[in-house]
């Protein structure tokens, strides 16, 4: 499946959690934080608005957006003024 986001909206692939902590400790999917940083795989129609690339990896309004499922893995559909920064 294909999404193309409209206007000011950008479509981000969402990372993974760490399931294992730095001394080696497994962190049950229960307890584990949603992870705030993606990378875009989409951008909207609206260049003007929009300063990000497709392929840039960028971090993210805690809640925001929509989360949806595209060929079982996780996006996150948002608005460009959602994103903080960019990770370089």
């Amino acid at each position: 499946m294909k999404i193309k986001p409209l206007s000011d909206r950008v479509l981000i692939k969402t990372e993974e959690a760490e399931e294992k902590t730095a001394g080696g400790l497994f962190i049950p999917q229960t307890a584990q934080e949603k992870t705030q940083t993606g990378t875009v795989v989409e951008i909207g129609d609206d260049k003007d608005v929009i300063k990000v690339k497709k392929g840039q990896k960028v971090m993210y309004d805690k809640y925001a957006g929509t989360t949806v499922s595209i060929d079982n893995e996780d996006h996150l559909l948002l608005r460009f003024s959602d994103i903080l920064a960019i990770i370089e």
